[in-house]
């Protein structure tokens, strides 16, 4: 770039002199028609040469070492700004990743955190089901038990009550011929074999 920059200065210097050198001094030009006014004389000639090379002495020597200091300063600048973009555009680049990387993350852990919540859920309501279930067989067989002590209380009763019935008709159909207790025997004995084996 450098050395592309000092040809096109150099390029640029030349066309300068040629111009300079084209335009006759003032002391020296001579009044011309047509294409004779661009053709410097051979008079004019030396002193443009001179000028020339004065003008390129102190452009060369002040003037483009500046010039050139100043573009290779701007060469860098630009250089440093395309860094720094392709920088922030790596790190942009990254920070999405990342950034996708985290909503992936996101995704998941609340795929894991519905499906938990769904098997605690599930557990819960099998573990109140399976309680409720016992509870209920705990009634049932606390009503079967109060049924049954009841319906074994009402036969202890009424066979009470038809051993004291059984004695007093057999007391009038027999007579007196039975003591008392023979009679309760009597009628206990047959109540026995009335209600035979399931009589409880």
């Amino acid at each position: 770039m450098k050395s592309t920059t000092r040809g096109q200065l150099a390029r640029l210097g030349a066309a300068s002199a040629a111009v300079l050198a084209a335009v006759p001094a003032p002391a020296l030009a001579e009044e011309g028609v047509g294409a004779d006014i661009l053709i410097p004389k051979p008079a004019e000639f030396i002193p443009a040469l001179i000028a020339f090379l004065v003008i390129w002495i102190v452009l060369a020597k002040l003037v483009w070492p500046q010039v050139l200091s100043m573009m290779d300063k701007r060469q860098e600048k630009i250089k440093e700004d395309l860094d720094a973009a392709e920088k922030s555009r790596l790190d942009a680049a990254e920070s999405a990743k990342t950034y996708e990387q985290k909503i992936v993350d996101a995704h998941r852990q609340a795929d894991e955190i519905i499906s938990k919540a769904k098997k605690e859920a599930e557990e819960e309501r099998s573990a109140i089901l399976a309680k409720a279930q016992k509870e209920a067989a705990d009634v049932i067989a606390k009503a079967h038990g109060a049924v049954d002590s009841e319906r074994h209380k009402a036969m202890i009763e009424l066979s009470g009550s038809v051993v004291d019935l059984s004695v007093e008709i057999a007391t009038k159909i027999i007579g007196n011929d039975l003591s008392v207790e023979q009679q309760r025997k009597l009628a206990e004995k047959y109540l026995a074999e009335v209600s035979g084996p399931d009589g409880d």
